[in-house]
């Protein structure tokens, strides 16, 4: 089996390489070079997905058996456009990783990959790609934006020949945004600890390995495959994920748990300031069935907690990125809002 790996030096990107290295196939990887590190094993291709001459100097190395895209996150449709059209003719199949944020409904609605996805042009730069705001006041012009580039891979490969997969959350070791490493860090640190929301909340995040595993199955299949990758609805919860890492940190902390109006009345900023907390329904009602049907397997949240503070705790860090300033509350905001509760 002979695939490319488009982006695999940070996150999912490694853990697909080392997957496929682990399982003999011949890897190719496409990256700016910039950061994260040569994985051993696969072949790097350093290039640009914006420059048409480094994708053609790219397609000269094929062909391949399938391709892995795991790092068009911030492309525009138009870019990834490109970028299939001159991988076409040298690969048999195309395996896009996408994201939930692509559903009209999202995030406020039970989702299935069969709802609604948002409507966009294959070739669109994303400034033609932003609609107004939705009512529930999340701007959806990066889900409208990432329709927009899963158009543009079926437009190119065809039904048959395309995987797309949209997954919510991904933690694990190496994560770069920031979110389940603050939370281990604000468990090792202990005291009173702010938590949010209702315990029992169901949330849905998946291990970044566990994806890895199953893109690389999906480069192997037949057909056109849309799958939506999260945990099974109401297996984890708010409540264990932190649970989980007061306990892998060895933590003497106390969780308090305050509710959501609360932490709404101080102004706190869903998803970024306690990284996870969403009121917004839908984030903890994705159905990802069909992918578990098809061997998705989504290993307990409990073992993604420990198996990252160990990661962390050996001197590893992930590849810097903006987003991970982004995240964590700061420790006197903390301060006032459990002072509020008593």
């Amino acid at each position: 089996m002979r695939i490319l790996v488009l982006g695999g030096g940070w996150f999912l990107g490694p853990a697909v390489v080392a997957g496929a290295v682990a399982r003999g196939w011949d890897v190719t990887t496409f990256t700016r070079g910039r950061s994260g590190s040569p994985m051993p094993g696969a072949t790097a291709v350093h290039g640009d997905r914006e420059r048409p001459d480094d994708l053609a100097r790219l397609a000269e190395r094929g062909p391949w058996d399938a391709v892995i895209d795991t790092s068009a996150s911030a492309l525009s449709s138009r870019d990834v456009l490109a970028g299939a059209r001159a991988l076409e003719p040298v690969a048999n199949r195309y395996v896009y990783v996408s994201t939930v944020a692509v559903y009209e409904g999202w995030p406020t609605d039970p989702l299935n990959p069969g709802s609604a996805v948002w409507a966009a042009l294959a070739g669109a730069d994303q400034e033609l790609e932003q609609p107004p705001a939705r009512t529930s006041g999340i701007n959806p012009v990066y889900g409208r934006r990432k329709a927009g580039t899963e158009r543009a891979v079926v437009d190119t490969f065809g039904l048959a020949r395309t995987s797309l997969l949209r997954p919510g959350v991904l933690l694990g070791p190496g994560e770069y945004v920031g979110r389940l490493p603050w939370w281990l860090d604000r468990a090792k640190r202990g005291g009173r600890i702010l938590a949010p929301g209702d315990p029992s909340r169901s949330i849905q995040p998946v291990d970044v390995r566990d994806a890895a595993v199953f893109a690389l199955d999906q480069a192997l299949r037949v057909g056109h495959q849309v799958h939506n990758l999260a945990a099974p609805i109401g297996r984890e919860t708010m409540g264990g994920l932190l649970q989980a890492c007061v306990e892998a940190t060895g933590s003497s902390g106390t969780l308090v748990w305050v509710q959501d109006d609360v932490l709404l009345r101080h102004g706190l900023r869903q998803w970024t300031e306690l990284p996870l907390w969403w009121t917004h329904p839908g984030t903890s009602a994705i159905d990802a069935s069909s992918a578990r049907e098809a061997g998705f397997v989504s290993r307990p949240l409990a073992e993604t907690v420990a198996d990252t503070w160990a990661w962390l705790s050996e001197g590893n860090r992930p590849v810097p990125h903006r987003r991970w300033a982004r995240h964590g509350l700061d420790p006197d905001k903390e301060r006032a809002v459990l002072a509020s509760v008593g």
